[in-house]
């Protein structure tokens, strides 16, 4: 594929550069030759690893980080508009331009597929970005994980096939064309950004909407997704793909068998007949995104048997059901989940994969928005563990809500017949669980927060 830096981005300056999606555009870029600088609050991994690129990376948000030569700034919808480096820019008279354009504009020259949906898009992601690599394609992916393999997020490869994550969350999407497009499912969601799900459907709908003519829409089997099938059904040019274990569906799932941490799925595909692999993370959910990945890659030309041999080489990605480790006969697993329908996803996997065993859940609910429109939804998700400790909200980019906190999940668990301890100092969890945990116990860190950061911590009080 053509290593081309677009316009403007020779030398761009990103504000929050540490993020899943900035820190991919940035590396991406920095890999095509760009001169690429950002800032970020704090010191991270991903921080240290931009560096290693050659990007300079500064930490804390200042008016002078910004260098007079920048020939962009490349701002997400967290960015605040009080913030220096943008107040900066606007001085000097420097371009802004938003994350999704810009990895639009990096996904202009090759064959694109863009994962969509309100669950599974990383996982999804990852499964292709993987598979095609082990297939010697040497794709460029944008994800919003970090691979486990690799290690990383994003890469530019000389292929000419480019698989993205694509976040409907603030409706940058839309900004994409890709060649094929998946939408796992379609759910209320984002709350400060819908008011509605026929919001939702028209956002997806404008997202489908900017695929070219000729290309396809891969969808899962989830009602919201169907829907949308439905509603994009009267374009002529444009081909619709159905995943599911239903019987009608185009790519049928005909099992899932579950073999602890992993799963054996029978998938068959039109001309192709059955194909059985092995999908390397537990639960239904990620068999059906590896289906979907499937059927993506079939339909730009790839081979059936040869592309599902390579899935098998996706070992997970960061915080998706991730193996922390494990301490005296205890295993620490961390999940991103933090929308009722992953947790209940999420939390029956690891019920399964537990068997006989505890299954102990420390969550930490995410904005204050989703809590106020699902906490009961996710306390009630909770009681599918033996026992769970909830934190405070992780407020991200949100301010205080008036009466919404973490008591509301407390209280719907509870009500739902949940064993659940509320714990507002984050730094005291390590001691709660070393408390709780029996040697065969499954301990599952879970949220889209910094809830992630416990469970080595509890690694190591269980160690002591």
């Amino acid at each position: 594929m053509a290593s081309g830096i677009p316009n403007a981005m020779e030398r761009p300056h990103f504000i929050g550069i540490g993020g899943a999606g900035m820190s991919g555009i940035a590396k991406i870029l920095a890999q095509r030759g760009a001169k690429v600088a950002g800032s970020d609050a704090r010191e991270s991994a991903t921080a240290d690893a931009l560096r290693a690129l050659g990007v300079t990376v500064h930490i804390g948000h200042a008016a002078e980080h910004l260098a007079d030569d920048a020939s962009c700034v490349v701002v997400s919808s967290a960015i605040r508009a009080d913030n220096p480096e943008l107040a900066r820019a606007a001085e000097l008279g420097v371009p802004v331009v938003h994350r999704s354009d810009a990895l639009a504009a990096l996904m202009r020259t090759a064959r694109t597929i863009a994962v969509a949906g309100t669950h599974g898009k990383t996982t999804t992601t990852s499964m292709l970005a993987v598979a095609l690599t082990e297939l010697g394609l040497d794709p460029s992916y944008a994800i919003g994980g970090d691979l486990a393999g690799p290690g990383t997020n994003a890469r530019h490869g000389d292929g000419d096939l480019f698989v993205a994550e694509a976040d409907e969350s603030d409706r940058s999407f839309q900004k994409y064309d890709p060649d094929v497009a998946i939408v796992l499912n379609v759910e209320l969601d984002h709350h400060a950004n819908y008011a509605s799900m026929d919001e939702i459907y028209e956002s997806f709908e404008a997202f489908v909407a900017k695929i070219p003519a000729g290309g396809t829409l891969v969808v899962g089997e989830h009602a919201g997704a169907r829907e949308l099938a439905a509603r994009v059904s009267g374009r002529p040019d444009l081909t619709v793909v159905t995943v599911g274990e239903d019987e009608g569906a185009d790519v049928r799932i005909r099992s899932i068998t579950s073999h602890g941490m992993t799963s054996e799925v029978t998938v068959a595909l039109p001309d192709a007949g059955e194909i059985t692999f092995t999908v390397s993370v537990p639960g239904r959910h990620y068999a059906h995104n590896a289906a979907a990945a499937l059927a993506a890659g079939v339909r730009t030309g790839l081979d059936p048997a040869g592309l599902a041999h390579a899935l098998t080489a996706y070992t997970g990605v960061g915080r998706r059901l991730q193996l922390k480790g494990e301490a005296k006969g205890v295993q620490v697993v961390d999940s991103y989940a933090h929308h009722p329908t992953e947790m209940t996803a999420d939390l029956e996997a690891m019920r399964a994969a537990a068997g006989d065993r505890r299954l102990l859940v420390v969550f930490q609910p995410h904005l204050f928005s989703r809590t106020q429109e699902l906490g009961t939804e996710m306390g009630r998700a909770l009681a599918l563990a033996d026992a769970s400790v909830v934190l405070d909200i992780y407020p991200a980019r949100e301010d205080p809500i008036p009466g919404v906190t973490s008591a509301m999940i407390t209280d719907a668990a509870e009500a739902a017949g949940a064993r659940v301890t509320a714990v507002h100092d984050k730094a005291t969890v390590p001691d709660v669980v070393a408390g709780m945990a029996a040697p065969g116990d499954l301990v599952l860190t879970m949220g889209a927060g910094d809830v992630t950061d416990l469970g080595p911590r509890i690694l190591a009080r269980l160690s002591d």
